[in-house]
């Protein structure tokens, strides 16, 4: 050893310390984007629609992110898996371990109650909160409130149509100018070689159809939410056997499409494009979807949700997104300006217009970019929907409960009137630790 070296454990300690100090530097580096000191933030966002073929420019959310950028910071994107189950078991992973790597994120409605609870969401400021809450759509605002405050800002509010083809409907028909139930339309496709496309496959849609059949039925999975594991089970009950009879009609009749099993919001866009294509449950983005596709589109009719309950006003399917701050973000003061930008009115509209995805303001309804965009009857079907529709109960368990429901009503063809008391017991005794998942 050299008399110059430095003693092992003074030169451990040396490089320790630089080791530190580089893994500082590179964090300060990192938080700030570069040797300019400008923070960039980081926004994980679900994935957006294709872009259109002849759209130049940054697309969708990655677009908001572009225009909400500032002098002060950058907004950058970074892209979930397409399921919301693995988007909520990415997020929910990384915001348990304090990850400072995320400071927005596009959050599906059903998950605010869960995040908010964890104490995942850096709290909104009174002042963003009250804005927001005077320019949104109520069921947009019911599904970003959490303990009686908004939890996170509404970006776009969606809800569900029947779409149907003119061209068939005439043929069978059916008065699509009035409501149609479920049974009427089941009916129709099996008698007229046509198909019902809906989103069947064991994942959390599969629990937004379910929903919206009990609940359009009068009834509701569960109540009081907020108790948490304590919550009311109610899914066992007549709207619960009423729901289960239109998926047990539609499993076993000819307008099931083959892969009823696995069908999702894609899967169901090909076969309503064919000469069998009569009817489709979907969201929002189908009219943009068959632009391209102008037998189809010119062909594309729309009406409310179906009724389960003939007589009974349907109780459409209401998602969205909403825009969560992570609580370990290291820019907050930066993430609530960004969030204000995100889900400004001009920027709900202009996402709009590209996605298809619809405004949660309402005010935005009657901007005229949108008004020219969409036919006037489309865009007050989307808003009168959007008010009868009935969100997906927001608690901090509703994973395990919809994770219990996918469990004993999939496939859709084992369901009958005794799968709700099924659902009812198991869903408790996975909430009360009983049994597992």
């Amino acid at each position: 050893m050299s008399p110059q070296e430095p003693h092992p454990s003074r030169r451990i300690r040396r490089t320790l310390a630089v080791a530190a100090a580089l893994a500082m530097a590179g964090g300060v580096l990192t938080a700030c984007g570069g040797s300019s000191g400008k923070p960039t933030l980081t926004w994980y966002i679900n994935p957006d629609p294709s872009q259109p073929a002849n759209f130049k420019g940054p697309f969708g959310q990655a677009g908001i992110a572009a225009r909400c950028s500032t002098s002060k910071y950058t907004i950058q994107v970074q892209e979930l898996p397409g399921d919301a189950t693995q988007q909520r078991i990415q997020l929910a992973r990384r915001l348990a371990a304090g990850d400072t790597g995320i400071d927005l994120m596009s959050l599906d409605p059903v998950f605010t109650g869960e995040f908010a609870n964890a104490g995942f969401l850096a709290p909104l400021p009174d002042s963003l909160q009250s804005s927001l809450k005077s320019v949104t759509l109520p069921g947009a605002v019911s599904g970003a409130t959490w303990g009686g405050r908004l939890a996170v800002a509404p970006l776009w509010a969606n809800t569900q149509l029947l779409w149907y083809r003119k061209s068939f409907a005439q043929k069978a028909g059916l008065d699509m100018s009035k409501p149609v139930t479920w049974d009427q339309i089941i009916k129709a496709a099996s008698q007229n070689g046509g198909t019902v496309g809906v989103q069947a496959n064991k994942y959390e849609g599969y629990s937004v159809w379910i929903n919206a059949l009990v609940a359009g039925a009068g009834g509701s999975i569960i109540q009081n939410a907020a108790k948490g594991d304590n919550a009311t089970i109610t899914i066992d009950s007549t709207a619960g056997k009423q729901a289960a009879a239109v998926i047990d009609e539609l499993s076993h009749s000819k307008a099931a499409e083959g892969d009823l099993s696995v069908s999702n919001e894609g899967t169901v866009l090909g076969p309503f494009a064919t000469p069998q294509g009569a009817f489709q449950v979907n969201w929002t983005f189908i009219y943009a979807n068959y632009k391209a596709d102008k037998a189809t589109f010119n062909d594309l009719g729309w009406t409310r949700y179906p009724e389960t309950v003939a007589g009974k006003p349907s109780r459409p399917p209401l998602g969205g997104i909403n825009i969560g701050i992570n609580k370990a973000t290291t820019h907050r003061a930066d993430a609530y300006a960004a969030t204000r930008c995100i889900t400004s009115e001009a920027n709900q509209v202009r996402y709009a217009i590209e996605t298809g995805n619809m405004p949660a303001r309402t005010s935005a309804y009657n901007a005229p970019d949108l008004r020219k965009a969409y036919p006037a009857n489309l865009l007050a079907a989307f808003r009168s929907s959007l008010q009868a529709a009935a969100p997906r109960p927001v608690s901090p368990y509703w994973s395990d409960i919809s994770s219990a429901i996918q469990s004993t009503w999939h496939p859709p063809t084992s369901v009958n009137s005794s799968t709700p008391q099924k659902s009812a017991s198991f869903i408790s005794d996975v909430l009360k630790g009983r049994k597992l998942l």
